[in-house]
């Protein structure tokens, strides 16, 4: 059944998954640079910020559109944001 749709949260759900996926390219990253401490910490970041989401959207499917919306948009710019800094090889990775 689909319930009444509300502009706000639907802007809601877009900025929490684009948020969500920007966090997870960061914590990616630092996955795969080997840092402990900012990979747990993005990780509870993650999980708050897709919880959000969940709840929000689990209410009304048409929401679901707006999610996957934010999510393209997070991994976008965190993508671009991360190609704009200086490359770290994970430990033990060979020179370049």
């Amino acid at each position: 059944m689909v319930g009444s749709f509300n502009v706000a949260t639907a802007a809601g759900v877009v900025l929490a998954t684009a948020a969500t996926d920007a966090v997870y390219v960061m914590f990616t990253s630092a996955v795969a640079t080997r840092r402990r401490i900012s990979a747990a910490s993005w990780s509870s970041v993650w999980y708050l910020l897709s919880s959000y989401a969940v709840i929000n959207y689990t209410e009304n499917w048409i929401y679901v559109c707006f999610a996957a919306g934010g999510s393209w948009i997070g991994a976008f710019f965190s993508l671009t944001f991360l190609r704009s800094l200086p490359s770290r090889s994970p430990a033990g990775a060979p020179p370049e």
